[in-house]
């Protein structure tokens, strides 16, 4: 059965476009001055329209992309106005993120055969990682779901206790040693909690230091290690957090944490708050792993399902 099911409420939506609003103001200004005095779209107007999509950071490498597309597209059609620009970029960036959707939606499936589901969530400092597991909690909880928390950020005292207040705040257990305990002990020790409790869903927060590579390579693979000795196939997720207000710093942290470890689920946080919104375009064909969640405000349910469909009717406007 699906997590969250298929269907976007009205409510959700029109939070989804309030989140987007700095992004979209900023982006379609820009588009607006590039094109402001010109008829039609020939190769200065290209130039100007890349050098908009870097600067709404979706990132060089994708930017380059579209932009090919849309210089196809004039070279088939001969003449293309101005005035159809916005269209054909609405266009050519939904096709680009439906091109990088994986078979299974972008939300997470609990069967009888993964139960309880393990997801281990990873992410640097601040990117709002222990918020979105709570928030995760609650979702998961609400759907029916028996959840448990592991506090495997050991290195803060403050990550343990944010979590303790989250676990709380839902009302679901959470596993937790002391401070500077081995984080894979307390992942094995919240592993076996789960399976004596009957769990449904395992979130297991780690530590968010990026300082040094191979020792984050290390730390995270000893702790899917000893998780696989109470769970052979545990984590059945790997779930980055990004902030999306840092814009290309995302995109660079997403290149380090899939080097360290099989991530196989993106989450974009804080994208009420900035006008990067753009990030979430760059970081989904970068690196061909799906966003599954997208962050649009502080509420307990203002962590959403990432919907491709209704992320770029957002992000350009109504049809």
């Amino acid at each position: 059965m699906s997590f969250f099911g298929k269907l976007f409420s009205k409510e959700k939506k029109q939070k989804l476009d309030q989140g987007l609003e700095k992004s979209k103001e900023s982006m379609f200004a820009k588009l607006g001055r590039a094109v402001a005095g010109k008829s039609t779209v020939d190769d200065e107007v290209l130039d100007d329209l890349e050098e908009v999509l870097v600067s709404s950071d979706v990132g060089i490498t994708t930017t380059v992309k579209i932009i090919e597309r849309i210089e196809a597209r004039v070279a088939r059609d001969k003449y293309m106005g101005t005035s159809e620009l916005n269209k054909i970029l609405r266009e050519e960036i939904a096709a680009l993120l439906s091109e990088n959707e994986t078979e299974s939606l972008i939300d997470f499936e609990i069967t009888a055969s993964k139960r309880p589901y393990v997801i281990m969530v990873v992410g640097v400092n601040g990117v709002g990682k222990t918020t979105t597991i709570g928030k995760l909690a609650s979702q998961f909880k609400s759907k029916g779901y028996k959840v448990v928390l592991g506090a495997a950020d050991t290195f803060r005292a403050a990550a343990v206790d944010q979590l303790t207040i989250w676990s709380e705040r839902v009302g679901v257990p959470i596993v937790k040693q002391g401070m500077g305990s081995d984080p894979a002990s307390v992942a094995f020790d919240t592993l076996q909690s789960a399976v004596s409790q009957n769990a449904d869903v395992v979130l297991i927060d780690t530590a968010g230091r990026l300082h040094n590579k191979v020792n984050l390579m290390n730390e995270l693979g000893k702790i899917k290690r000893v998780m696989q000795k109470v769970i052979p196939d545990a984590p059945h997720e790997v779930l980055l957090v990004l902030d999306a207000s840092t814009g290309q710093n995302a995109i660079e942290q997403a290149k380090h944490f899939t080097k360290a470890t099989d991530v196989n689920a993106l989450a974009l946080t804080k994208l009420d708050g900035t006008a990067k919104g753009g990030v979430v375009i760059g970081v989904s064909d970068q690196f061909k792993i799906p966003v599954k969640y997208i962050g649009v405000g502080e509420g307990i349910d203002d962590l959403q399902v990432f919907n491709k469909h209704e992320f770029v009717d957002s992000f350009f406007g109504d049809k």
